[in-house]
């Protein structure tokens, strides 16, 4: 993993101070993830928002590298939309700014990104799809709504195991601002220091 990564791991554990409410919004995915160590199965995830554009994919990313540093095995992230959008660009430049590698692997309206948190970790493919896309899971999978708007507006996520809302503030809100920067970078510390808490309960 890189060090810049594993660098904000470490701070965001040593400063985290989760709510009792937030502790209660993540207890279900907690559950979740365990139950499929125990039984030695796949832990299949998939975060899922509106354009699956922002929020949904730092969470994608956030887990995964979570999971890696957690060192809990068999764990596939993903995401997805209630419609297709774009990765917003801003995520991109969020993700490179906190360490990760972004390589643009296809340029079009909807571009395709390699996205690598580690030399020998293999890379997360970002792309704005569907939740239901066949480069998603059929089955088997958790839901994990990270939108109020697709919460309300996706009542039934066919295939899901369990649906999980475990929103946050869509950081969208700062765009065209002098404070995007700093909110994107927060909101993706947010997500982060979440996903943490979550694999860092885990008993493998």
């Amino acid at each position: 993993m890189y060090q810049r990564i594993e660098e904000i791991i470490s701070t965001i554990t040593s400063r985290q101070q989760l709510s009792e409410e937030r502790r209660a919004a993540l207890n279900p995915l907690i559950q979740f993830i365990q139950d499929k160590v125990d039984r030695g199965q796949p832990i299949n995830l998939n975060f899922i928002c509106t354009h699956n554009s922002r929020r949904s994919h730092l969470s994608q990313l956030w887990a995964q590298v979570a999971a890696s540093f957690h060192h809990i095995p068999a764990v596939n992230c993903y995401s997805g939309g209630t419609e297709e959008t774009a990765l917003f660009p801003k995520i991109a430049e969020t993700l490179v700014s906190q360490g990760f590698e972004v390589f643009k692997i296809a340029d079009t309206d909807n571009p395709i990104y390699a996205i690598k948190y580690g030399d020998n970790d293999p890379p997360v493919i970002g792309f704005s799809k569907k939740y239901d896309s066949p480069f998603n899971p059929i089955s088997g999978f958790a839901a994990i709504m990270t939108c109020s708007q697709a919460d309300g507006g996706c009542p039934f996520i066919p295939g899901a195991e369990k649906r999980i809302p475990i929103t946050f503030e869509d950081p969208k809100i700062s765009d065209g601002t002098a404070e995007q920067t700093l909110v994107y970078a927060e909101r993706s510390l947010e997500i982060a220091a979440e996903m943490c808490y979550v694999f860092s309960t885990i008993k493998s």
